[in-house]
């Protein structure tokens, strides 16, 4: 039997060879337009940002404002919303990689997203689909909304859903598509992408929470979410104008089937004894016109070795492949299968980080509001939503210092392409957050105190007193925020798109916002529990409507406590990891990645 199997292999690379060979013929070279692309694919991105964010940055004063929405009701509904959002882009990637390809996916999301905007601009426009204006302090006093236009506007959430789900895990991947990954310029043009996506991404979320949050907050609401709406119809015009120049990569199929078969015959095969030799004795097999470069032998998860066991039972076709995958999986599926499941502790890892990032986007406006925000002696009141411009501001001073100076820098210095490793600059900014978290603890404290002993004269906020601090006081905490997001959301990405198999790089972008979607839910469960737990303890709710009469910077000291412990857990689980091909990767494989990396693209 073993002598047939490595006839059969031996027959099946020579097979391969000649299909590679064959197919290097038939197949026109891909003209990558690199640089050449970004300004279609980094502008639509940004005017797309530009719609989202200037619509949802501001959306939980809206839901109260004008909805007539308790504080309570209106967080629960936008977590959930975003929750919601983050784990459809799973499914959205598993549609662009299984069937339609990352350019049809956005192209269909772009379209609902505008969509999705549309609709919720008109609830701001017409007055019967918004409550009547309330002119009561006390919110419980307002008539709420009704059923049907509840209806209207949760179908303009259903729609952004169905546009997020498309465009979120597919814009990054699509633009690196653009670079050849073959070459040195073409390596570094995607770790350059990388940082200067999200420094424009940074830029739009800029204008957003300052001009159309200012537009929202103190002109009309209906010019301010008419804007951001107008924002997507420019960013869908951006994405098909580039149409004619860009790479496509073409879809084989459910990627993820490759991994449940793994799974399922590793599970079959799990009595059987793994060999001494696992190179020599277990299936080898590589799709000759697969994009997925050759992976080396790990020896991690050596469970899942099982379902690369040959049987006596088990046939091979005569090109060298299984007869029933269901039955016997090749070493290149049980490696591919490896990284995926490698992936999944790192990831964990992101989750309590990004609950960190959460407080500073959303308790951050209530103390904004209970704060003296006044601009100097000027009578000009900063808007409370417009404070988490500082993030944004030290995430976009950051990243061009970071690019341009300091992995040159680091590069000669480690030998290392992007100067430090990925795990590196996450650990950097999981860290960071922790400081984030730990800085909130001690100002609220501030703020909360000075609202007893000195309370801002003439300044009064709906939601109770106001303190004498000024808002500027949250800077700190918001530019360490920035900072971490520079470093650990950034190098998510690049872990995730670099970490995963070829074909799988659309699902790969969804991790990052299953990562963000985990944490909504989570943060959610934080808040309910600090609520109940507390509303009857001697200290009282920790999370009132007027932050005076409650502890917010005792959740403050929670998440840091939590974010402590995710930063032990972080560093155990970067020391065990393994990159993909790190070191092991054979000259065979690099060739074979060579050949391999252009095949499927039209």
């Amino acid at each position: 039997m073993n002598n047939n199997r490595i006839e059969a292999m031996e027959k099946n690379e020579k097979t391969a060879s000649t299909i590679r060979d064959a197919d290097n013929e038939k197949e026109p070279q891909i003209n990558y337009r690199g640089v050449k692309a970004m300004p279609f694919i980094i502008g639509n991105e940004t005017f797309e940002k530009l719609g989202a964010i200037g619509t949802l940055s501001n959306l939980l004063v809206y839901l109260t404002a004008v909805f007539n929405l308790k504080h309570i009701t209106a967080t629960t509904l936008i977590n959930v919303f975003n929750g919601t959002t983050n784990f459809a882009t799973m499914l959205g990637a598993f549609l662009s990689d299984t069937y339609f390809g990352r350019y049809k996916t956005l192209g269909f999301a772009s379209i609902m997203s505008f969509l999705g905007l549309f609709v919720i601009s008109l609830t701001a426009v017409f007055k019967k689909l918004h409550p009547p204006h309330c002119e009561s302090k006390d919110i419980s006093n307002c008539i709420g909304p009704t059923g049907w236009q509840m209806a209207f506007l949760l179908s303009g959430f259903g729609l952004l859903i169905i546009g997020a789900a498309g465009i979120r895990p597919c814009n990054l991947a699509f633009g690196a598509d653009q670079f050849n990954p073959n070459t040195e310029s073409g390596k570094r043009g995607i770790n350059s992408f990388f940082n200067w996506y999200f420094f424009t991404l940074t830029f739009a979320q800029m204008v957003s929470v300052t001009l159309v949050v200012y537009v929202q907050s103190d002109v009309s609401w209906s010019i301010g979410l008419a804007i951001p709406a107008i924002f997507m119809l420019i960013s869908c015009f951006l994405f098909f104008g580039g149409t004619k120049i860009y790479v496509k990569v073409k879809p084989e199929g459910s990627p993820l089937t490759s991994v449940v078969q793994v799974l399922v015959v590793s599970i079959k095969k799990r009595r059987l004894k793994l060999p001494e030799q696992p190179l020599k004795s277990l299936f080898s097999y590589t799709p000759p016109n697969s994009i997925n470069s050759k992976l080396s032998y790990t020896h991690q998860f050596r469970f899942l070795d099982k379902a690369a066991i040959v049987t006596p039972e088990d046939q091979i076709k005569s090109d060298g492949s299984a007869a029933n995958p269901w039955n016997l999986c090749s070493l290149q599926q049980v490696e591919e299968a490896k990284c995926v499941v490698r992936v999944i502790p790192i990831w964990a890892a992101a989750i309590v980080y990004h609950v960190g990032i959460i407080q500073q986007q959303q308790f951050v406006v209530f103390q904004a509001l209970q704060s003296d925000r006044h601009l100097g002696n000027s009578n000009f009141q900063i808007p409370a939503a417009t404070y988490t411009i500082f993030s944004m501001l030290s995430l976009t001073l950051w990243l061009p210092i970071y690019d341009r100076i300091v992995v040159p820098l680091l590069r000669r210095l480690t030998g290392k392409e992007g100067g430090i490793t990925i795990l590196q600059r996450m650990g950097i900014g999981i860290f960071l957050i922790v400081l984030s978290s730990l800085v909130s603890a001690f100002i609220e404290e501030r703020r909360r105190k000075l609202v007893f002993t000195n309370p801002a004269l003439g300044v009064h906020s709906e939601r109770g007193l106001v303190s004498s601090m000024s808002a500027l006081w949250l800077v700190p905490q918001l530019s360490l925020a920035g900072l971490a997001e520079a470093f650990c959301a950034i190098g998510q990405v690049e872990f995730y798109y670099k970490q995963f198999p070829e074909n799988m790089r659309s699902i790969a972008g969804s991790f990052f916002f299953l990562g963000m979607a985990a944490s909504s839910y989570l943060n959610s469960f934080l808040i309910s529990i600090v609520h109940h737990t507390t509303e009857k303890a001697k200290t009282g709710n920790w999370l009132p409507e007027d932050l005076n009469k409650g502890r917010l910077d005792y959740f403050y000291f929670l998440i840091t406590a939590l974010g402590i412990l995710n930063v032990f857990y972080f560093i155990i689980c970067a020391r065990w990891y393994k990159y993909k091909g790190n070191d092991e990767t054979s000259s065979v494989a690099l060739e074979m990645e060579r050949q391999n990396v252009e095949k499927q693209f039209v």
